[in-house]
């Protein structure tokens, strides 16, 4: 009876539209506990908590505290964090859960068809889907969305370290969201549709026509990543000023072929970029990507091609340091890097110059390219080059030769990262 008691508050405050506060009050009197809402992006809600000290205990996880996901059909649209004195009923705690989570869904209703809306059009952008300037200048207006002096786009990536809960790329591209709207009130953000790695890619437009405004939005995106998702590493690529919006779809190109550069860890020299590899994190501009941007009309207009060049150059490397946890291509990357020399390659890497001639030796099996002519030099680079184009993750191993030297690997056999 007191259960039945408890929950009748809670149906009440529901129904009155009393608002999540006096629901989550209620619902903390039935299940004898303290209790705080959060949405999705980790924004506080509601709390109903004895003090100060317990609202900070709830938010933090600290112990005793439980946090449940808020489920509407398949969606997350947040989490209830719960410290119980007395343990509840599965049921009562099941049901208070679901009318939780559809209050936070009715509340949150406007701000998700917005959300809705921005993904949609920025998606439309990437595909190519709209054509023409005032299409595209239509559907921003839609958004109030003042693109008239130019816009810019930029690509976030996160990489966690570490398992993560249920929801946190949605996370991310909140708080990527968050970093360029310091620098841009009007930017907007949505998840990448890109099928890749276990990473949360985010696609941002950022309105306005100055070069210095765009960087600062770049690095605040950077800065709001590390400081609101430890346990990550980082990525960040802009593109250049789209003076006419017509121009933007290239420039969503242009910002996920820097960030590509920036996570493979081979920004060119004077870039001014910290390079991603390695827990290393950067932001890169379009133009610091040299050699690169000769590249991405290629893969615009002829991705097979620029597929089938990686192929037949570093993808039997990549598919060796997988299967044997060696070091090939990131030896190859230091020995370019040191303009094809072994001493300053071996000094790079901490190792002796005989692993790097070895190294070297199986690279020219593999690939069929010897690193000591000119023209497999040249091939090779473009092959790496290729790979960061085309988005392709690489994680080498330890690179102990021990165990190294079983079969060959045939060329083309590698995989997709």
């Amino acid at each position: 009876m007191a259960e039945l008691t408890a929950l009748d508050a809670v149906t009440e405050a529901v129904e009155s539209g009393a608002g999540l506060p006096e629901v989550v009050r209620a619902a903390a009197r039935a299940l004898d506990a303290s209790l705080a809402v959060t949405d999705a992006r980790g924004g506080t809600l509601a709390v109903a908590a004895r003090s100060p000290a317990e609202e900070r205990s709830l938010l933090a996880g600290g112990d005793g505290v439980t946090s449940i996901p808020l489920r509407v059909a398949d969606a997350v649209v947040g989490s209830l964090h719960m410290r119980a004195r007395t343990e509840p009923g599965a049921s009562m705690r099941r049901l208070l859960v679901t009318m939780i989570a559809s209050e936070v869904q009715r509340v949150r209703a406007p701000d998700l068809a917005s959300e809705s809306a921005a993904a949609d059009f920025l998606h439309a952008l990437s595909r190519r889907e709209l054509h023409g300037r005032e299409e595209i200048v239509a559907r921003a207006r839609e958004l109030s969305l003042d693109l008239a002096e130019g816009a810019s786009a930029i690509v976030a990536r996160a990489h966690p370290q570490a398992p993560t809960e249920e929801g946190w790329r949605a996370r991310v591209r909140v708080v990527a969201e968050r970093g360029a709207r310091a620098a841009v009130s009007r930017s907007i953000a949505a998840l990448s549709e890109r099928e890749g790695p276990p990473a949360a890619e985010v696609l941002l437009l950022v309105p306005g026509g100055e070069e210095s405004l765009a960087a600062r939005a770049a690095d605040s995106v950077l800065r709001e990543l590390q400081a609101g998702l430890p346990g990550c590493t980082f990525a960040v690529g802009r593109s250049r000023i789209a003076e006419d919006p017509a121009d933007l779809p290239r420039a969503a190109a242009e910002a996920l072929l820097a960030a590509n550069v920036a996570e493979g860890g081979t920004a060119p020299a004077g870039g001014g970029a910290a390079p991603a590899a390695g827990g290393q994190e950067g932001a890169l501009a379009f133009e610091q990507t040299g050699a690169y941007r000769l590249l991405l009309s290629t893969m615009s207009e002829n991705p097979r091609e620029l597929q089938r060049f990686y192929a037949e150059t570093v993808e039997p490397l990549v598919a060796y340091d997988e299967q044997y946890e060696t070091d090939l291509v990131r030896t190859l990357e230091s020995f370019l890097d040191a303009d094809g020399n072994v001493a300053g390659t071996a000094q790079r890497l901490f190792t002796h110059r005989h692993t790097i001639y070895y190294r070297l030796e199986r690279v020219r099996e593999l690939s069929g390219l010897d690193v000591s002519s000119s023209d497999g030099r040249e091939k090779l680079s473009l092959g790496l080059k290729a790979m960061r184009v085309l988005g392709i993750a690489h994680t080498g191993g330890p690179a102990s030769e021990a165990g190294a030297g079983g079969g060959r690997v045939p060329r083309g056999s590698g995989r997709r990262g």
